[in-house]
Formats: structure tokens, C-alpha cells, sequence
């Protein structure tokens, strides 16, 4: 079976990787790829904001099935393009994906189906959204509608802070264009992931995650698109998996259904836990990053069986195995991530370390300039790690990451640590 894999991140090699170990795998390109899915496979030049172009490739090598990493080719409609011409590939329409890509369309969805969730508020003005936040008890949580990269939430007591976001975001600064403007209820409890795949006859649970926003340890510093991440989160219990899928994922799948939107695709529910009731802060509807990375080295070579048996409709055929261990994944950034990262930096010497067998690196971003291995944005690594439970995985990952001698990165040293 030839894959095609779109994406150029630590998410895109960890599913290379993964997708790789599996024996239907013959052969595996990436698009754009970077320097370490290029070990795995080969790296296509393909412009894939262009739905025409990744279709044109796909016929040209023959691929049997695309594996997406970002959000944005679901939003520029890539799985209505394939599909019509009966290409494989298991994600959303684009009408399906704003349950992503609109955090409006999700809280309105929330309120007609008594979904769980934070009481909010849309603005399209400015001025409005200022006026309406003195109003609100501290801490504020603000949100830019569209797509903004895991950047466009912010959580702070400082009013003038919270000012300025608004204004980045009505500004076209926050995200990919400029967008309405949530403000929402701050919720207290304990955040954790909770993945699912989804075709038109089944639910079935992929695994859970925690993750760490933060760029700095105990969670100080601006917001990241993710410094590190642990699986399986210790909150989930029978009792609380049962409650998300009645209470939150059952209604979101129907009311797709009834506005011909059926969703199919990995659904990302990202929720917060109090007093053992779950509520939901929002939806991504793909693989996180970097919750992906630990998913993808405790589920292996099940990974690709997710997608060909999604692609399908035939996952109600499929028995996912979740092993009885955990991983960590630490991301290893650019020092002024995420405000400032500079790209270009020499990193020869951190994967030329000797590092102990358990430990697998997954570059993003990077690659390679006359013999030099380079970073092209903030996050570089994802030092990941599966082991028989989190404490031993987190010793191994934190004593590798003290074999580095670079002046150019930084890492969280808490990750897994509470």
C-alpha cells in the first residue's frame, strides 16, 4: 500500500514512523516531509493548499490512501475533493470540520444539544468584546474564532494583556485571518485529551492525553502550540469515558448527522474534568501535536488499521489494542519560541548524541542545508518516550534531554510531572 502523509511536523514523522512498521505498508511519501521523514520515506514538493495539486500526485504515484496531519486541508476541502474521485482518505469534509475550524459553530452546536460546556459570548466588534470582558470575573479566556496554528486561546487576569489579543485578533494578527472574538467562561478542574475515530457506523475510543500549553515549567509564559505531552491521562475512568461519549461525543456525531454534515475522521475532544463531570473546552479534528507523538509509539503499526479502516467505513471490524504502558513526549524548541523562534540554527550535535534505544526523536520543521541539520520554525524535536508507566518513560526521556549541549534550544523540565 502506498500513503501519502500531508504535513511537515513531529505529528507528521510520528505517523510516518508508526505507519511504517505496519506490513501493508510498502511505501510512504510526505508532503512537504522534513528531514526526519525523510529516513522513512520520500519527501514530495507538493503546494497542498491546493487540493488539485495533492490530487494531481496522488494519481501520478498511485497512492492508495492520504494521511492528513493539519487542520487546514480539511478546511480548504480536501476530503470533498478526493472522495469524489473515490481517492481514500479518513478526515472531514469541510463542513464537518468546523466542529475546528469555527469555535462559534461548536458552542452554538453545544447549546442546541446540551453539550457541557463554558456559558460564552460572540463578538464581532471590538469595542463590544472590551466592554463585555470588564464585566467578567478574572480569569478571562479568550478565543479567536478561526484557525490560529494551537495560538488562538488566551487565559489571563491582566486586563491590559487581554486588550491587546482582542485587538490581534480583530486585527488579522491572531490565526490565519481575522476573526470574531469568544469570550467564555473560565472553567476550574483538570484538562485532559480524549481521541476518538469516527466513521458513518461507529464510535471507537483511540486513547487519552494530556498536554502542556505553557512555554514554560509550571505553566508560566505565553501560550504554545504545545510543549509536551503524556498517555494515557490518569483522570480517565470507565465511569468518565462513558460520560464524554453520552454526553459529548454522541450528541456532536448526531447533530452532524442532522445538518448533512456527518462527520468521519480522528475527533479531538479536548475537556475539562471537575468533580468527575466532563465538559467540553473545544474540538480539533485530527491528531494533536504533540499528543500524537505519545499516542503514535504506544498504538504502533494499529495506526495505519485506524485510517484504511476509517477511509472505509470499516472500523466497526476493527479491534484497537491500547497496551497497558504510557509515553511522554517532550518538545525541544527554539529559544525564543514561541514569541521570537529563529530558524536556521545548526543541530548537527543533538541527533549525533548516542541516546538510549527506548528514546525517539521526531523532528518538525527541520532539514537539511550542505550537510547541516537546520530548524525552520520554533519547534524542533519531540523527545518521546514509551515505557511501563509514566515515571520510568519520564526518568528516561529527562536524562537523555540532559545529553544536549546547544545553546540555541530550550525545553519544559516538568513535563509528566503533575
Amino acid at each position: 500500500m502506498k500513503i501519502l502523509i500531508i504535513g511537515n511536523g513531529a505529528r507528521e514523522h510520528a505517523l510516518t514512523w508508526a505507519i511504517s512498521q505496519n506490513p501493508r505498508c510498502t511505501k510512504i511519501y510526505c508532503s512537504p516531509g522534513n528531514a526526519g521523514t525523510a529516513k522513512l520515506g520520500t519527501n514530495l514538493d507538493i503546494d497542498i493548499e491546493s487540493n488539485n495539486e495533492i490530487l494531481k500526485k496522488c494519481l501520478e504515484y498511485c497512492i492508495d490512501i492520504i494521511v492528513v496531519g493539519p487542520e487546514k486541508q480539511f478546511e480548504q476541502g480536501l476530503v470533498n475533493a478526493l472522495k469524489e474521485k473515490s481517492i481514500l482518505i479518513f478526515g472531514p469534509t469541510k463542513e464537518a470540520s468546523q466542529l475546528e475550524t469555527s469555535k462559534s459553530f461548536t458552542k452554538k452546536m453545544c447549546k442546541q444539544k446540551k453539550i457541557p460546556t463554558g456559558n460564552y459570548k460572540i463578538f464581532s466588534r471590538e469595542d463590544d468584546a472590551k466592554k463585555f470582558l470588564r464585566e467578567q470575573p478574572k480569569p478571562y479566556v479568550i478565543k479567536a474564532d478561526g484557525l490560529a496554528a494551537g495560538k488562538g486561546v488566551l487565559v489571563s487576569s491582566n486586563i491590559e494583556e487581554s486588550d491587546q489579543f482582542i485587538s490581534s485578533i480583530f486585527e488579522g494578527k491572531i490565526g490565519l485571518e481575522k476573526s470574531k472574538v469568544i469570550i467564555e467562561e473560565y472553567l476550574e478542574g483538570q484538562e485532559m485529551s480524549v481521541f476518538f475515530a469516527i466513521d458513518k457506523n461507529i464510535i471507537k475510543f483511540v486513547g487519552s492525553a494530556q498536554d502542556y500549553k505553557r512555554a514554560f515549567d509550571y505553566d508560566r509564559g505565553p501560550n504554545t502550540g504545545g510543549m509536551g505531552a503524556f498517555s494515557p491521562s490518569p483522570l480517565l475512568t470507565k465511569r468518565t469515558l462513558d460520560k464524554i461519549v453520552n454526553k459529548i461525543i454522541n450528541p456532536t456525531v448526531e447533530y452532524m448527522r442532522e445538518i448533512g454534515s456527518e462527520f468521519s475522521g480522528i475527533l479531538y475532544a479536548g475537556l475539562i474534568l471537575k468533580n468527575g463531570e466532563p465538559k467540553l473546552i473545544e474540538y480539533n479534528v485530527r491528531f494533536g501535536d504533540p499528543e500524537c507523538q505519545a499516542l503514535c509509539v504506544r498504538l504502533g503499526a494499529q495506526i495505519l488499521d485506524i485510517y484504511f479502516s476509517g477511509a472505509k467505513n470499516e472500523l466497526s471490524g476493527l479491534s484497537i489494542n491500547e497496551a497497558n504502558d504510557s509515553a511522554i513526549t517532550v518538545i525541544v524548541a527554539e529559544k525564543g519560541y514561541p514569541r521570537n523562534p529563529r530558524s536556521g540554527c545548526e543541530l548537527n550535535d543533538i541527533v549525533d548524541i548516542k541516546y538510549d534505544k527506548a528514546l525517539k526523536i521526531f523532528h518538525a520543521g527541520t532539514y537539511f542545508e550542505n550537510n547541516f541539520l537546520c530548524n525552520a520554525g520554533g519547534r524542533i524535536f519531540s523527545f518521546t518516550v514509551r515505557s511501563r508507566n509514566l515515571n520510568e518513560a519520564r526518568t528516561i526521556a529527562y536524562k537523555e534531554l540532559t545529553k544536549i549541549e546547544n545553546d540555541n534550544i530550550f525545553y519544559r523540565t516538568d513535563i509528566g510531572s503533575y
